[in-house]
């Protein structure tokens, strides 16, 4: 009896140092680490609102080059008056919410800066395409890797449409979608949230929140068709917020709802009718409230809530690399809900709850395999 004992404790044990060993090095992937960028908010840009005023919610951000960057606000925020002396530069320095009705005046949603953070031009004459809106606005900004043009793409969240504007701010080219109409059908959005783009042409766009799909078009807007489902079910969408491309024909949708990124492979010959057609593949589960997702040749980059953080994840799944972001001081974030990197290696983030834009340059310290790396472009 003693010796049966001693080998069911025996195998006990060592049962336990094996889940303790596992348990443990789930955990130290997951712990989050130094951050591996110096944060330069009190020595880059400034608001440029006239006085009483500052940032709104700052939703999204499009990288051209380090010379040329595009910034998406959600209208200015009136600030009160006087002015708390605790006020630095931004609304979240007084502890505002700037999504939870602090004062927005549609104005100035659309500027062009440099990386040092000059003021270049604002887009002001395309304020009028947000008054009167009703919730939170417009949603993101993406540019085609593959466009000589170098046109800015604009989803509007609210608006349930999305904007094509030539690159010098001058004509408004193409919409998609009907304005204030959400819709099923294949020429409406229901609170769209992304758009990706794919070397023949073809958009990829997350009509994410309202309808939880898909949809595939020409490059001349013309409709394809769509893909996805709202459900339960691992491959199947309640929010899809972000989309990335990466390497091998793969498909990256983050669903902010689930709280996951669904990993799709694209199976069609191109160049056939087929082309493309996705299928599951795997889901990364386990986020926060995951919001932007950025893939390299390498890995892929998550911003993520509760608290806000950086997670980065191999092309496997396997998380490799976290990093939170400043919640109090001068650098305070709430959440990082787009980001780029420019030509140099420099992070930029938008947030669109505490009101502006923040660069992150590359500390020289740095394991430079934590670094956000610039999208992957399929060739």
């Amino acid at each position: 009896m003693l010796k049966k004992s001693r080998k069911g404790n025996t195998k006990k044990a060592l049962s336990t140092i094996i889940f303790l060993s596992i348990t443990m090095g789930n955990v130290s992937a997951q712990d989050p680490g130094p951050s591996p960028y110096n944060f330069n908010t009190e020595t880059w840009m400034q608001p440029f609102a006239a006085e009483g005023r500052t940032w709104g919610g700052t939703s999204g951000i499009a990288i051209q080059s380090s010379e040329r960057i595009f910034v998406l606000q959600r209208g200015e925020t009136q600030l009160p008056s006087p002015i708390p002396p605790e006020y630095t530069s931004f609304a979240g320095s007084l502890g505002w919410n700037v999504l939870r009705g602090r004062g927005r005046i549609w104005e100035n949603c659309i500027y062009v800066i440099d990386s040092e953070g000059n003021l270049l031009e604002v887009w002001n004459q395309w304020d009028h395409l947000f008054e009167g809106t009703d919730g939170p606005g417009p949603h993101k900004l993406r540019m085609s890797p593959y466009d000589d043009e170098n046109r800015l793409w604009l989803i509007d969240e609210t608006g349930n449409i999305i904007y094509v504007f030539s690159n010098d701010g001058s004509k408004l080219e193409m919409t998609l979608g009907e304005k204030n109409i959400a819709g099923t059908d294949e020429t409406h959005y229901s609170q769209p949230q992304d758009v990706a783009f794919l070397p023949d042409g073809k958009l990829l766009i997350a009509d994410g929140l309202g309808n939880a799909r898909i949809v595939v078009r020409d490059a001349d807007g013309s409709y394809i068709k769509e893909f996805g489902e709202r459900g339960e079910d691992s491959h199947q969408f309640a929010g899809v917020h972000a989309l990335a491309l990466g390497p091998e024909d793969r498909l990256y949708a983050l669903d902010r709802d689930k709280r996951d990124i669904k990993v799709f492979q694209q199976t069609a010959q191109r160049g056939s009718s087929a082309y493309p057609t996705y299928e599951h593949r795997a889901t990364w589960s386990g986020l926060g409230m995951p919001l932007d997702i950025t893939v390299s040749a390498e890995a892929a980059w998550v911003t993520d809530l509760n608290p806000p953080k950086i997670v980065q994840f191999n092309l496997d799944g396997e998380r490799l690399y976290s990093f939170n972001l400043p919640t109090e001081g001068p650098d305070r974030w709430i959440e990082m809900h787009s980001m780029a990197v420019d030509d140099q290696g420099n992070l930029f983030g938008t947030d669109n709850q505490a009101g502006r834009p923040q660069k992150l340059t590359p500390k020289t310290s740095a394991d430079p395999s934590n670094l956000v790396r610039p999208a992957y472009v399929p060739k």
